[in-house]
């Protein structure tokens, strides 16, 4: 079996696009998924949140080999109640965040507009 992690809020409406783009992005069966509510806030902000998602990451990798991880945010996230564009911006950082604690996994980073179309965020 093939797997990936995907950091991402816990909003069901970001669940399965984000599924959906790592499935064929990284060629992988499964998506393990490390939810919180606003994710991208916590990882950005250092909340007392990050030690849990960070956990539920190692946990994935140690156990399921998963091949990369992306961070996902979306629009009209309740949890991160900020413009888009600060929103996208907060994303990279929460990126940044997680290839710093995990390197040498590829780290992608998400964004889920209101369509439910998911989008790589570069910068």
């Amino acid at each position: 079996m093939s797997f990936c992690t995907a950091v991402n809020c816990m909003d069901g409406r970001a669940q399965d696009p984000v599924a959906a783009f790592l499935r064929e992005h990284y060629g992988v069966r499964w998506v393990d998924a490390v939810t919180e509510a606003g994710a991208v806030r916590h990882l950005v902000e250092g909340t007392d949140r990050v030690a849990g998602i960070l956990e539920r990451c190692r946990i994935s990798f140690a156990a399921h080999d998963s091949v990369g991880l992306a961070v996902a945010g979306h629009a009209d996230c309740a949890g991160h109640p900020v413009d888009d564009e600060r929103h996208q911006a907060d994303l990279l950082s929460a990126a940044r965040v997680l290839a710093d604690r995990f390197p040498g996994v590829p780290v992608v980073a998400l964004w889920v507009d209101a369509a439910g179309e998911v989008h790589p965020v570069s910068g």
